[in-house]
């Protein structure tokens, strides 16, 4: 993961994601992150996973998309730290991008509610 301030690079951090991390997320459950352009639309410094940082998905054309296959989008999607009991755990972030919780902590400290992101594998 690359953070930015216009077009200088900032930092890069290494990440884990789900169980099933490549393309993008059709529907809850699949294990996958969302890809494209969407914001952080939400903060929590109370996160049971360090700090998180919410990911504006499903948007329209998620739920569009989801709809005309008859499943449901999945939502609830965050940048967050990493709790002790998941370090080394496979497969455990349900589509979410985890990284280190000191990484958490500068990020968090960084990146604005309304900041545009971009997700791809």
């Amino acid at each position: 993961m690359q953070l930015l301030h216009n077009t200088s690079l900032l930092r890069s951090y290494k990440f884990e994601l789900g169980f099933d991390p490549i393309g993008h997320k059709q529907q809850e459950g699949d294990g996958r992150t969302p890809e494209g352009g969407y914001r952080i639309d939400r903060r929590n410094p109370n996160s049971r996973f360090h700090l998180s940082l919410g990911i504006s998905y499903p948007d329209a054309s998620d739920v569009a998309a989801a709809r005309a296959r008859g499943v449901d989008p999945g939502g609830d999607i965050f940048i967050h730290g990493t709790p002790e009991k998941w370090i080394g755990k496979p497969d455990w972030t349900w589509g979410c991008i985890a990284v280190k919780n000191e990484e958490m902590d500068e990020i968090y400290a960084m990146v604005e509610t309304g900041t545009l992101i971009y997700i791809y594998a």
